[in-house]
């Protein structure tokens, strides 16, 4: 029974300022909650009107909200932004008339300091009286005040001054009081700065002057860009709260940044690219210390540079990475930036395979990195020192007789003629024909010994490598070749080792592909295995190749064809005396 009751008493109270009005005694009054504020504070301000209700039939369910009248409250924007808005109704009886009376509550924040004015509002046919506003600059002392402030900013960085392009970190602080239920604070903008964000912002709660204030902190890294004096933008703060007792309140400040002086980059500073940080380190490992290399061997530096106060984008690349007898192969640069609450450290990762080609001792040279320090505020550097290489050539190959030299079948000779005493001029043709066919001789029978001795090996089944164990490795050899796999590196010097092992009969002890190339000396095999090593070890989409391995095995098929002939010709022997002597006695 109370429900339907209400119902009919809400509409008809709806209808009281719906109702064409029939206006007596009309009036609008403004009244702010105070005419002295700072800047930053809000303004409540209430404004109320009255008027007379006719009532009739034919107007009793025509509700249409937003045709409610209001004043032109939009005249006070000139010099007030209007944060909140809200309205009331209430009917109350005079002299057995029905009176309607309005009420508008707008929250309205000051522009500027000064003495502002709220100009006279309308209403229908009521006019208020203008209301002189007294805006004042600051903060408002504590002492002063009666209450604490709902609400304040506070701004602090960690230097009062920075050379370009050095971090400056600002520390903005929010304080606020009651449950706040919305709020926006703005972020620092710079159109000459580059400014990143240090982590999460941080919540928690202080006392000041006694009161209890919840805290919304944040950090941002600031990186100007230009010398001279350094201004931020205005830091804002607009939100609502809830007092304890469930009011509704505004909250409104804004806080200036104090200037910062900017210093140019000073005049004796020798780098090429301006580094300014807190603290700067370069690093390498993978390089063996006070260990001789050899051709061929695979090997793999990083360096590392890492740098606090900076973000990874300026660290510069590292340079002067090609060493004279040694392939490299840089890989991709990894750049990383991680944003603590104290600023920015960054780090460049640089990792290269290295291959030495030539033997000696090759000097990787010196890498050098100038860079400002800002805590003693002083040129430093940043050095990896040169080091020295001891890289030795494969077993054999120094000295080592060239593949010419070896199938020669009169190696021997010069050693013999050097341990024959010395003829005499006048000895007469004889003599000297004896000692060229005992020399003759005794090559054609060391040849012929060691022929002899490799087939027998065979026969009895212990050669250092058969046939068929050869095959298989050439096979696996050339199908790793094809597919450009890493194998290929290591099965060339096992094949190697069986095949000229088999065509020689000399013992080979191969280690590395360098070992096999030197040997081999075949500027095509060189080439392709170059081609391998770039497609296995190249940068990702830069300096790999599209591998194409049958260029590869077509070579090492020729290969293992060129060197199985000196072999197959030395089964067939010369005849112990050259035709045209066998009558000689």
């Amino acid at each position: 029974m109370v429900k339907r009751l209400a119902t009919p008493l809400f509409l008809t109270a709806m209808l009281f300022c719906l109702a064409w009005p029939a206006w007596a005694d009309n009036e609008l009054t403004v009244e702010p909650d105070r005419t002295n504020l700072y800047e930053g504070e809000v303004l409540t301000l209430n404004v109320r009107g009255s008027m007379k209700i006719d009532i009739n039939l034919g107007n009793l369910f025509d509700l249409d909200i937003s045709s409610l009248p209001s004043p032109d409250i939009e005249k006070v924007e000139e010099d007030f932004d209007i944060v909140g808005r809200n309205q009331r109704y209430s009917i109350r009886t005079v002299n057995n008339e029905m009176m309607g009376e309005i009420t508008w509550t707008f929250e309205l924040a000051p522009k500027t300091t000064g003495r502002l004015t709220i100009p006279a509002l309308t209403f229908q046919d009521a006019q208020s009286e203008p209301v002189d506003i007294n805006v004042m600059s600051g903060s408002p002392p504590q002492q002063d005040s009666e209450e604490p402030r709902d609400s304040f900013i506070e701004l602090s960085t960690d230097k009062d001054e920075v050379y370009v392009q050095e971090q400056l970190v600002l520390t903005i602080k929010l304080f606020f009081s009651g449950n706040l239920i919305r709020g926006e604070l703005s972020e620092p903008e710079h159109p000459d700065a580059i400014i990143e964000t240090l982590g999460k912002q941080r919540e928690y709660s202080r006392y000041r002057d006694g009161a209890r204030f919840r805290v919304v902190e944040r950090r941002y890294a600031i990186y100007p860009q230009q010398p001279g004096e350094f201004s931020l933008n205005t830091i804002r703060f607009e939100g609502r709260a809830r007092t304890p007792d469930g009011q509704l309140k505004f909250l409104r400040d804004s806080e200036n940044l104090f200037d910062i002086p900017v210093k140019a980059i000073p005049d004796s500073f020798s780098g090429d690219t301006w580094l300014p940080a807190r603290s700067l380190e370069l690093t390498e490992s993978g390089l063996p210390e006070n260990q001789t290399l050899s051709t061929g061997q695979n090997l793999t530096r990083t360096l590392a540079l890492r740098a606090e106060g900076l973000p990874a984008e300026t660290l510069p690349p590292f340079t002067g990475m090609d060493v004279p007898g040694i392939r490299t192969y840089p890989e991709t640069p990894e750049r990383n930036t991680d944003a603590t609450g104290d600023g920015l450290t960054s780090s460049l990762t640089q990792t290269t395979a290295m291959v030495p080609v030539q033997p000696g001792n090759l000097i990787v040279p010196e890498i050098r990195i100038a860079w400002w320090d800002t805590g003693a505020d002083e040129e430093k550097f940043a050095v990896i020192p040169a080091r020295t290489l001891a890289v030795e050539a494969p077993p054999g190959q120094v000295p080592a007789p060239s593949p010419r030299q070896v199938e020669k079948p009169d190696t021997g000779t010069d050693t013999v003629e050097q341990a024959a005493p010395a003829m005499p001029e006048d000895s007469g043709f004889w003599p000297w024909l004896s000692l060229i066919l005992a020399v003759a001789w005794l090559a054609t029978a060391g040849l012929w010994w060691r022929a002899k001795g490799r087939k027998d090996t065979g026969q009895r089944g212990q050669p250092v490598a058969t046939d068929e164990s050869e095959k298989v490795l050439f096979e696996q050899l050339c199908k790793a070749a094809n597919a450009g796999s890493s194998d290929t590196l290591r099965l060339l010097p096992q094949w190697a080792n069986r095949h000229l092992s088999h065509c020689s009969g000399i013992d080979h002890s191969f280690d590395s592909v360098a070992e096999v190339t030197a040997h081999v000396d075949d500027p095509r095999l060189n080439e392709q295995l170059e081609a391998l090593q770039r497609h296995l070890f190249g940068k990702p989409g830069q300096d790999q190749e599209l591998w194409q391995g049958a260029a590869l095995v077509a070579t090492l098929k020729r290969v293992r064809g060129d060197r199985a002939a000196p072999a197959r010709q030395a089964d067939s022997l010369p005849p112990l005396y050259p035709e045209g002597l066998t009558g000689h006695s």
